[in-house]
């Protein structure tokens, strides 16, 4: 099991780098060519959710991404340490608030913050094979894997 660490500051820059180096890392552990855009998009919206906390709460402070090939399988995890309410206030969104309707939006029309953040777990979800979010009051770790090689790709 080999693992990648990586660490960026909140600036939106960094999240163009970490998509590159996850999408090289999947495609060196096998992951099929057909699922990279997935990956891509995937990890930035999980990077660009990070950035955007980061800023607001806690902007000299990292982001950590970990990518690794576990049995047969290629897994990112991107955590924050933004402070996050609780898991119910983070996913609402993605549940729908009472009588159907989904989260709330502000006097001008526009969705709130946990709204937006739900929106980009769902995206996510939508994309990966496999995903876990794990808020607390210390970051958010969102868990994401695809289906890889037993034994990865050789280099050309």
């Amino acid at each position: 099991m080999a693992t990648v660490e990586l660490t960026f500051s909140a600036l939106p820059a960094h999240v163009r780098t970490a998509r590159l180096v996850a999408t090289a890392i999947a495609r060196r552990t096998g992951v099929e060519e057909s699922l990279l855009d997935e990956v891509r998009l995937a990890v930035g919206e999980a990077c660009s959710r990070a950035v955007e906390a980061h800023r607001l709460h806690c902007p000299g402070e990292p982001i950590r991404i970990e990518l690794r090939d576990d049995s047969g399988r290629f897994e990112v995890i991107v955590t924050d340490v933004a402070p996050s309410d609780d898991m119910e206030n983070d996913l609402s969104p993605l549940m729908g608030g009472p009588g159907g309707q989904s989260g709330p939006s502000d006097q001008f029309g526009l969705m709130s913050d946990s709204l937006s953040a739900g929106f980009g777990i769902a995206v996510i979800a939508g994309l990966a094979d496999d995903v876990e979010v794990y808020p607390s009051a210390k970051g958010m770790r969102i868990r994401m894997s695809w289906p890889a090689a037993a034994n990865g790709v050789t280099p050309a």
